[in-house]
């Protein structure tokens, strides 16, 4: 059967009427991107299916000159026998994988056929305990990736939707596409039989179960999270170079709305909210601080509001559309203690909001340290700042202790304690402890102002180390599903940067020296 296929494969590629470079590619063409596929425990387009492939492999999604779902394409039709000439790259970041492959100094990559030669050596040294831990996932994820490759290239990580005995299943390319089919498709399309056959899997899918999956499909061409960013940026701009403060709320409110639509459409692909990985914490985070800002600056009449919302919202939509190898945007099947949408729509939706809330103390505290110390800040400014960021504190303080609740009950509830002491739950914990004593140390005028800045900026460190540190650095707890890869350079150079502010504008000459009593 592989025979035939090959054969009507290498004839019909002479008859294509097409460019060279489309007739190399056969039948694997863009409108392929539309099938539906199971994979990873949901069903998606095989656009957004290739694409996440691809960029696993190699780190981007459209290869050379072709995208990747044809890229993704090519690479499976080896599964049937048939050679492509698409050579996958496989990165290399880390110092002793490069060494342990014998890669040349400055070479960070290598080809994935090269890789399959040596993949034993590789589960060997990704297996080894006594080597540090950051070079034992890199080999892991190389071990990983490999795999996957194999897999594709095997023809066995397509799956696409056929009728047997009455059901509908899912089925690999190189079962799917039999002699029997494509024999009597070429009877009815002789020049190309082979895209008709496998469009029928989309047909046969739609009409059992419709075509809400091609949300996916739009969502993911959209390009949603860079429009924010450009919309957010301009917001930015617009308060500094334009004295009619609309404009930036113009351009603020589009990118609310563009964001809003952003994460209810990752809600309808999911089926649950979207806050159960580092992208979507960090999307949502930022979201919801603009909003916040945006309505605290409205009942308030306060344009600083706005400013902060949008400077917070500016750098984690930076984060989602560069920091690729930190945060995925891919949208992964829940494991069963967040099933629960109930406390997962609460709890976890609250903590992130009131991160948001506390990263606009952040922004506004750090501004208001550095233009003082190039003594661009009256006291009276300073003053007017410190009661706003006292508001903020407020509010993020508040629901962060209204999380911790949630999340005991929750815990209750899944795991059948209220408190362990687990890391996230500790460090939330710490967290609210310090808010809660600058909270009223600035209230008794225990925190004086000219300290109150200080505190509020540096505080914010510990909010990164309950939200991203545990993450990414201790790795332990039954919080693990929402643990990640990477990261640990950028908390390092988070603290770096924030420790030098603090310390470069730790002058006690600086300020008002009269104690002020905030308006409660």
């Amino acid at each position: 059967m592989k025979a035939l296929i090959i054969s009507l494969l290498v004839i019909l590629s002479f008859n294509f009427t097409n460019t060279a470079s489309s007739a190399e590619t056969f039948f694997c063409k863009d409108e392929l991107e539309t099938l539906p596929t199971q994979q990873g425990g949901r069903i998606k387009p095989l656009y957004v299916h290739a694409t996440e492939v691809m960029k696993t492999l190699t780190g981007k999604g459209k290869q050379d000159d072709v995208s990747a779902t044809v890229a993704f394409c090519m690479l499976s039709l080896n599964g049937m026998g048939l050679p492509t000439e698409n050579k996958l790259m496989a990165r290399i970041d880390h110092v002793d994988a490069m060494k342990f492959l014998g890669l040349p100094e400055g070479e960070h990559s290598i080809a994935y056929e090269t890789l399959l030669t040596r993949e034993d050596d590789i589960r060997n040294e990704a297996r080894r305990t006594d080597t540090a831990e950051s070079y034992k996932k890199s080999m892991e994820r190389l071990f990983n990736n490999v795999f996957l490759y194999k897999e594709v290239k095997a023809g066995n990580n397509w799956h696409l939707a056929e009728v047997q005995d009455n059901s509908l299943t899912w089925v690999p390319l190189i079962t799917y596409l039999t002699e029997e089919k494509v024999i009597a498709q070429k009877q009815l399309t002789p020049v190309d039989p082979f895209l008709p056959v496998l469009m029928r899997s989309k047909a046969v899918y739609d009409q059992a179960f419709g075509t809400r999956y091609m949300v996916e499909l739009y969502y993911a061409k959209a390009g949603l999270p860079t429009v924010a960013m450009l919309l957010s940026i301009l917001a930015l701009a617009s308060m500094v170079l334009f004295k009619n403060f609309n404009i930036a709320l113009g351009f603020s409110g589009l990118s609310i709305v563009v964001q809003i639509a952003l994460i209810t459409l990752r809600v309808i692909i999911s089926g649950r909210a979207p806050i159960t990985n580092m992208y979507e914490t960090v999307l949502f985070s930022g979201s919801g601080a603009l909003l916040l800002g945006l309505i605290l600056g409205h009942f308030k009449n306060e344009k600083i509001y706005v400013y902060m919302g949008l400077c917070y919202n500016v750098c984690t939509l930076m984060m989602i559309n560069f920091a690729n190898g930190m945060l995925t945007a891919t949208i992964s099947p829940l494991v069963p203690v967040l099933r629960d949408n109930f406390w997962l729509s609460t709890h976890v939706t609250t903590i992130i909001l009131s991160y948001g809330a506390l990263a606009l103390s952040w922004i506004l505290a750090n501004t208001v340290l550095i233009k003082r110390k190039l003594g661009k800040m009256t006291r009276k400014e300073e003053a007017t700042h410190a009661d706003i960021i006292y508001t903020t504190l407020k509010w993020g303080t508040t629901m962060l202790a209204a999380g911790i609740i949630l999340g005991g009950v929750w815990a209750d509830y899944s795991w059948g304690r209220f408190w362990g002491w687990d890391p996230k739950e500790t460090w939330s914990l710490i967290v609210l402890c310090f808010y809660t004593a600058i909270l009223h140390g600035r209230y008794t005028s225990w925190i004086k102002n000219d300290r109150f800045m200080t505190v509020t900026a540096a505080a914010f460190m510990s909010v990164m180390m309950a939200w991203f540190g545990v993450n990414y650095i201790l790795a332990s707890g039954l919080h693990s599903y929402g643990f990640s890869e990477g990261g640990a350079v950028f908390l390092g150079s988070f603290f770096l940067a924030q420790i030098i502010i603090l310390v470069i504008t730790l002058n006690p000459k600086d300020g008002p020296k009269e104690e002020f009593t905030p308006a409660v």
